[in-house]
């Protein structure tokens, strides 16, 4: 096996001293392999984190297996081996550090608090909670406690809108608080130890490498289901998906331009030609934002009748997928 590429990474600990491990990319007749080679109380000790023939995979399984290691303590001889997007490496590291000390430090009570107002706020405005404030954001107040408008508005992820909305009502909670350290946030960047960031920033790319990698088995899983054939039950059941999270999950696969008209054709071979043209000439006529008016430009004000909401819907659902691939074909040779 030819080696393409290999990093030597180590760890100390003050029970088992200094740690050594290789990690390595082998490939062979097209084939390739990801390891990982250890030393542990004399023993070597080899993991093969991957074998087969896509380089797209173990990218993502290296990611993550990396990611989950250096969140061990293991730092590696050469540096920038996550291969990650410019995108990623020029995310702000004061606001990364910033997320990182409140999510350490934050006061639990007053998050607490937060979350309970935000359910209040989210319940009466009829909006889903991450529209009032995200988590973070939520833990950030909860760690820094700001006491005027002008101090909430230094946060990452508040702006004018959300402090005019809902600035006042955060202040009647954190005024009540006191505070060992005040604004502008200078201090964190000191404050914060590095071995704790790293350790937080590692954690962190364990989670988002982790979801990168279901993602990416979900979306392989669902193609070879449809490539083979299979029915939307049958793909539900390997998927661990609902019909109804699949075909949402069809949409974002047509999105990215992969095709899944075989499934979509044995899905629908029961509607007559005549259903698709209605609901075909009701996207013409009204667009393809929003299913509710096509259900009743269809089905009529009470579609009840013609069968359960959910089947209705996951009509509208497939033949709009149809619909949008058409329209988008028709434009680009436009």
């Amino acid at each position: 096996m030819k080696i393409v590429f290999m990093n030597q990474l180590s760890a100390t600990s003050e029970t088992s001293g200094a740690k050594y491990a290789q990690l390595w990319i082998g490939e062979e007749e097209d084939l390739w392999q990801l390891g990982w080679s250890s030393n542990t109380m004399g023993e070597d000790q080899v993991d093969i984190w991957y074998e087969g023939d896509s380089w797209n995979e173990m990218m993502h399984i290296y990611r993550f297996q990396l990611a989950i290691k250096m969140s061990e303590g293991y730092r590696p001889l050469i540096e920038g081996i996550f291969h990650e997007t410019e995108e990623y490496k020029q995310r702000s590291l004061n606001t990364q550090k910033l997320q990182c000390y409140s999510e350490l430090y934050g006061r639990e009570e007053l998050y607490q608090a937060l979350c309970a107002w935000r359910r209040k706020k989210a319940s009466t405005e009829r909006k889903a909670p991450y529209f009032i404030a995200s988590n973070r954001l939520l833990r950030m107040i909860s760690a820094f406690v700001p006491f005027t408008l002008e101090e909430l508005r230094e946060l990452p992820g508040v702006g004018e809108n959300k402090t005019a909305e809902y600035g006042q009502e955060i202040l009647d909670m954190t005024t009540k608080e006191t505070r060992a350290h005040g604004f502008p946030l200078d201090w964190v960047y000191t404050e914060l130890k590095e071995e704790e960031y790293e350790s937080w920033n590692y954690k962190q790319k364990e989670q988002k490498y982790k979801q990168e990698l279901e993602k990416f088995n979900l979306k392989k899983s669902v193609l070879t289901g449809i490539t083979s054939g299979q029915s939307l039950d049958e793909i539900s059941t390997i998927s661990g998906l609902g019909r109804r999270e699949l075909v949402d999950f069809l949409e974002e696969l047509e999105k990215s331009g992969y095709d899944t008209e075989i499934l979509i054709a044995k899905e629908l071979v029961w509607m007559t030609d005549d259903e698709q043209e209605l609901i075909w000439n009701a996207y013409d006529e009204l667009g393809t934002s929003f299913l509710k008016p096509i259900l009743h430009k269809v089905y009529g004000e009470d579609p009840t009748g013609m069968g359960p909401l959910d089947q209705l819907y996951e009509r509208l659902r497939m033949v709009r997928i149809r619909y949008r691939r058409q329209t988008e074909s028709s434009r680009q040779v436009g």
